[in-house]
């Protein structure tokens, strides 16, 4: 991991990047290889250092963002551990039904030899991001972004230990609470479901086979993941207070309610891993840029993750300003002027729109106790698994290989 590092006073960068998760050091990877060592980028997080084996969480990486990955030369340290999601069944039920019909799947590949996602756990993907970008050149600075002032052709960026780095740009990817998008007086709009979602990993006495699982009940869906080895991760929605209750069960009895939902399929299961529920909600910000200022990842919007699309969205947002910052940096413009950060805002406004409106309404359709709407929903699914071509769509849409794909997401270099 990386190692405390400060600033001297005065110290000037082309970007600095507020939050050192995934979007944050993807994008400092994305612009040192793509405008060299002469583009300066400082990434700034007090978590820097501190261990993510306390992470419970796997992610679900689409094609799309494997190749992003894969062009920086991330991808390559963490193929062994990442394990591909080779097919998908949506089933539909009460939780008490003795049969869980399934209504829809779908085959794992976008091309041959090309699954449409992986499943990685969030610590291995972390570190090699850290690695990869200490390798690069990236300055990694273990303090947070504690202010920050506009001047006409600079951003000054205060940190946390009082350090002032002048730069031409400043990204905030410091998470759904971001207190940078706060500094900068960005509104967000949204609402909280009266949702958690329980995450832990389970092992099973039986091979997955690669395949995932979502099965939707009233309350929400329950996501069986695949991971290396005989286990799964597991992301499953709750009322916020059924949640909470679960989730501080007795051990024994928190295997009982898991076992209920998982079933005996795979074997006898095993939690394996930290239990934890964590809130539920919809958030776009009403703006994803500021002066001199950009917002990516969960600082610009949080959604549902019934669609598992999270993270893959907060990377569309890494590869498009990516590639905005390159090319205005290539005609020797200000890249924290309006030209890049227009065509950025232009560019992921209505696709990240677009996307929580639909898992809004998928979790709104999903998750009640409805017969009719029960009736109409597994109808559709149906339908759906009949039609290849509207499956094939669904699969590019996962996999994220739709509309106006940045550069990086086809597995092109800036």
């Amino acid at each position: 991991m990386a190692k405390t590092k400060h600033s001297g006073s005065g110290q000037r960068a082309d970007v600095v990047i507020g939050g050192g998760g995934f979007a944050g050091l993807a994008l400092a990877i994305a612009l040192r290889q793509g405008l060299g060592d002469a583009f300066k980028v400082v990434v700034a997080d007090p978590a820097f250092g501190r261990s993510h084996t306390g992470d419970a969480r796997a992610s679900a990486i689409a094609a799309a963002a494997r190749r992003l990955f894969e062009t920086i030369g991330v991808w390559q340290a963490v193929a062994d551990e990442a394990q591909p999601i080779l097919d998908m069944v949506v089933t539909d039920s009460r939780l008490n039904d003795a049969m869980r019909p399934t209504y829809l799947t779908f085959a794992g590949e976008v091309a041959e030899g090309e699954p449409f996602a992986h499943m990685i756990e969030n610590s291995a993907l972390v570190g090699a991001l850290t690695k990869r970008a200490q390798a690069d050149g990236v300055e990694l600075i273990s303090e947070a972004v504690a202010g920050f002032e506009v001047q006409p052709d600079r951003i000054d960026v205060r940190l946390s230990g009082g350090d002032v780095i002048s730069a031409k740009l400043l990204v905030a990817a410091d998470g759904a609470r971001s207190a940078i998008r706060e500094a900068a007086g960005i509104a967000s709009i949204g609402w909280n479901y009266d949702q958690s979602g329980i995450v832990t990993t389970v092992k099973h006495e039986r091979d997955h086979q690669g395949r995932a699982e979502e099965h939707f009940l009233p309350a929400g869906p329950f996501a069986i993941l695949p991971l290396k080895g005989n286990r799964s991760s597991i992301v499953w929605t709750e009322e916020k207070r059924e949640a909470e209750r679960i989730v501080a069960l007795p051990d024994e009895e928190f295997h009982d309610e898991l076992e209920k939902r998982f079933g005996l399929k795979l074997g006898e299961i095993e939690v394996a891993g930290a239990r934890r529920a964590y809130p539920l909600g919809l958030s776009v910000a009403r703006s994803f840029i500021g002066e001199r200022l950009a917002l990516v990842g969960d600082a610009a919007h949080v959604i549902h993750p019934i669609a598992g699309q999270g993270l893959n969205l907060g990377l569309r947002d890494v590869a498009a300003l990516a590639e905005a910052i390159a090319d205005t940096a290539r005609l020797g413009l200000d890249v924290g002027g309006a030209l890049a950060l227009d065509r950025y805002q232009r560019w992921r406004r209505f696709d990240t729109m677009s996307m929580g409106v639909a898992t809004d309404g998928l979790n709104r359709l999903f998750s009640n106790r409805s017969d009719v709407l029960r009736l109409f929903r597994d109808v559709g699914l149906g339908l759906v698994d009949r039609v290849p071509a509207l499956k094939e769509m669904f699969v590019r849409e996962a996999a994220g290989l739709t509309g106006d794909v940045p550069k990086l997401l086809r597995g092109e270099a800036l």
